[in-house]
């Protein structure tokens, strides 16, 4: 035998010893698991499951309960039974099948020598489910007292991975692995960074899923739609304030479902929307378009649209901020807002929308980084300057406890906003954040500034009595309450990335969700004000001239698709003498972007706007204006012949904007705030709206 030979032959031996290895140590392991495993239960009869039948199906899955309480979602070596298939059968995947016929159905599982069972009951007033009662359907209690301190309090923790190590993380890393493992995570919350393309988030998902030991993760994002936007992939929903313009719950909830869908498909299972703050403060330079509006009522009814599609899709909504972050001036991410008002304006504005989801069963809420020193009057000093400042709701026991769980009657999950931003991180050391958090009553600590820090830090404050450990107990149930009522469980036995992957790859993107993306972007889009010059009338040899800084180039493209005689002025100040005598002589019609997100941005002085205001002084032709972002730019610029807000900045807006200016779209969108003048004064009223 030659050398190389000799070489192959070794290295198929040990590479086949390896293999014998690997497959003996997994082998050993699910040994060891089939030998923890004290039971089989149907997880609708669970008495916090609700169980949902539609079109006359109804999923039911089975768990193994093992000896130590946790539990995992089984799909091999089970047997599923219908005792009467005249009333109802059953698939080998747990699917029942109503069969119309009144009577009463036992639906069987077994496994093993563990079985469960749960009935059906068609009656003529409609479908009833009748569970099964006993100790052994006590699955949260059970798994929590079999749960150690550290696993309880990594239930609540909830960090970004959006970095690592200078990169991007867009797949698993066996140093996350390791950190999901040591400090038993209950949750990850993605980012831009993270979701690049449909197949690249799948992975990146079930990766996520399959580190996590015992229970599975709640893998969250902020997918609001509109300026806040995370996956990369997909469709661009527009933002709440163009749902507001279009006055339809029937969109909202189109809206909140097709976003649902795609995050479903991807294994994001928790979205942190939506904005039920009301914007009310035209200065406000964090929520603003984000808002439905500056109506307590529309906003309510808005979001409680967008929330009953987004959870009919099993995937668990989150309002935010509680009790209000829309009528302020500062954004939390740079510094501590605070609402002055007394608890009766509250509960007429900014508390409405929110006590109207808590009463529809919305899921969770997240609580604001702003002080409502009417509520809670406690006064606290930095750490920044040594100041004394009041206590910022996500922190006030009387906030979140008092007025949010008590008088509110809201017994679902709580969490926080980021802990690392500079309303909280300022003013408040990481541990003692989190601490004062917790004690408030909040359930989940969202990116906490120093993962061991923070775990070691609550593991001593609760060994110090600092923290009771039944208040991590009363978190860690509303948690797994969640966890199951959303089908959040660790498999057994995961389907297959790639069919997880090929279904994504169908789910995100597709037409039909193209087409609500395009109805609600038409739909939203307000005309505001038009001297005549809407629709544009233009032959084709006439000159067409789009002027912008941000988002300059969309703009340019939706108007050049309607119209291929179109140039482009790139310019964020007042335009020079020549390109002043350029549209005087050549353009037939101006369209102008304007893009603000601030009070600043919108001022008179501002060199935008002293650029819009120049060329509607210098030139005869109509000069149409587009606000991209904020429907308040007008304040600026009230002489224009004609504007439109469109409310965000996603292409399907910018192609709405486009067809309404030359017709193809008849403007329907309703203001969902008033327009102040520069004055005060009222320029256009809330539920203004021009068509054509």
């Amino acid at each position: 035998m030659n050398n190389r030979l000799k070489m192959s032959f070794i290295l198929f031996t040990i590479g086949t010893l390896l293999l014998s290895s690997f497959s003996m140590a997994k082998t050993t392991v699910h040994a060891e698991d089939s030998s923890q495993i004290k039971d089989v239960i149907i997880s609708q009869n669970i008495p916090e499951m609700t169980v949902n039948a539609e079109e006359n199906q109804i999923q039911l899955n089975g768990l193994h309960i093992y000896q130590d309480g946790h539990f995992k979602e089984v799909t091999e070596n089970v047997k599923w039974h219908s005792k009467n298939k005249n009333v109802a059968t059953v698939d080998e995947d747990g699917v029942v099948t109503l069969t119309g016929q009144n009577g009463r159905s036992f639906i069987t599982v077994e496994a093993g020598t563990f079985h469960d069972e749960i009935a059906v009951h068609q009656k003529p007033s409609g479908l009833e489910i009748v569970k099964q009662k006993g100790d052994r359907y006590n699955v949260i209690d059970q798994a929590i007292a079999g749960m150690t301190l550290k696993e309880k309090i990594g239930q609540m923790l909830m960090p970004d991975f959006r970095n690592y190590n200078g990169k991007n993380v867009t797949e698993m890393l066996p140093e996350i692995e390791q950190l999901i493992q040591e400090y038993h995570l209950g949750g990850i919350i993605l980012f831009r960074e993270n979701v690049v393309t449909t197949e690249q988030t799948a992975r990146l998902v079930a990766a996520y899923q399959d580190a996590a030991e015992k229970y599975g993760l709640l893998m969250t994002i902020d997918q609001e739609g509109g300026i806040v936007t995370r996956l990369q992939s997909g469709t661009d929903m527009p933002g709440n304030m163009a749902l507001g313009a279009t006055r339809s719950p029937e969109i909202a909830e189109n809206v909140g479902r097709v976003i649902g869908e795609e995050l479903e498909a991807l294994g994001i299972n928790m979205n942190l929307a939506p904005v039920l703050d009301v914007n009310n403060n035209p200065d406000n330079p964090v929520i603003g378009v984000r808002s439905f509006g500056e109506s307590p009522e529309l906003v309510a009814e808005m979001g409680l649209a967008y929330t009953r599609g987004l959870q009919s899709t099993g995937v668990a909504a989150t309002a935010k901020h509680f009790p209000g972050h829309g009528d302020t001036a500062v954004d939390s991410h740079l510094g501590l807002p605070e609402v002055p008002h007394d608890k009766e304006r509250l509960l007429e504005v900014e508390l409405y929308p929110f006590q109207q989801a808590m009463d529809s069963g919305i899921d969770a809420i997240m609580t604001a980084h702003v002080t409502f020193p009417k509520i809670d009057d406690t006064k606290v000093i930095s750490k920044k300057d040594g100041t004394e400042i009041s206590l910022p709701a996500t922190l006030s026991h009387k906030v979140l406890t008092g007025l949010m769980r008590e008088e509110m009657g809201y017994d679902g999950v709580i969490i926080t906003d980021a802990l690392n931003m500079l309303a909280i991180q300022d003013h408040f050391g990481p541990v003692d954040a989190v601490i004062r958090a917790v004690n408030a009553g909040t359930d989940i600590v969202l990116m906490p500034v120093g993962l061991e820090e923070v775990a070691d830090g609550l593991l001593n404050a609760v060994e110090t009595g600092e923290i009771t450990e039944e208040r991590i107990e009363e978190s860690v149930k509303r948690i797994l309450t969640l966890k199951i009522e959303r089908g959040i469980i660790k498999e057994e036995t995961p389907a297959p990335i790639e069919e997880i992957v090929a279904n994504a790859e169908q789910v995100v993107g597709s037409q039909e969700h193209k087409k609500v993306e395009k109805e609600a972007a038409e739909r939203s889009i307000t005309l505001v004000k038009n001297e005549d010059a809407l629709p544009l009338q233009v032959n084709a040899g006439d000159n067409i001239v789009v002027i912008g800084n941000t988002y300059r180039d969309s703009l340019y493209d939706a108007i050049r698709a309607h119209h291929s005689k179109t140039e482009l002025i790139s310019a964020s100040g007042p335009l020079s003498a020549a390109q002043l005598k350029y549209l005087q002589e050549e353009a037939d019609a101006v369209i102008i972007g304007s893009h603000t997100s601030n009070v600043n941005g919108r001022s008179p002085n501002s060199s935008q706007m002293q650029m819009i205001n120049q060329v509607i002084e210098n030139l005869d032709a109509p000069v149409i204006a587009v606000g991209i972002r904020n429907p308040y730019d007008i304040m600026a610029f009230p002489e224009i012949d004609a504007y439109l807000a469109q409310y965000g900045f996603r292409d399907a807006s910018f192609k709405a904007t486009a067809a309404t200016i030359f017709g193809d779209n008849n403007p329907t969108g309703l203001l969902p705030i008033t327009i102040p003048s520069q004055a005060g004064e009222t320029l256009y009223e809330f539920g203004h709206g021009l068509s054509y």
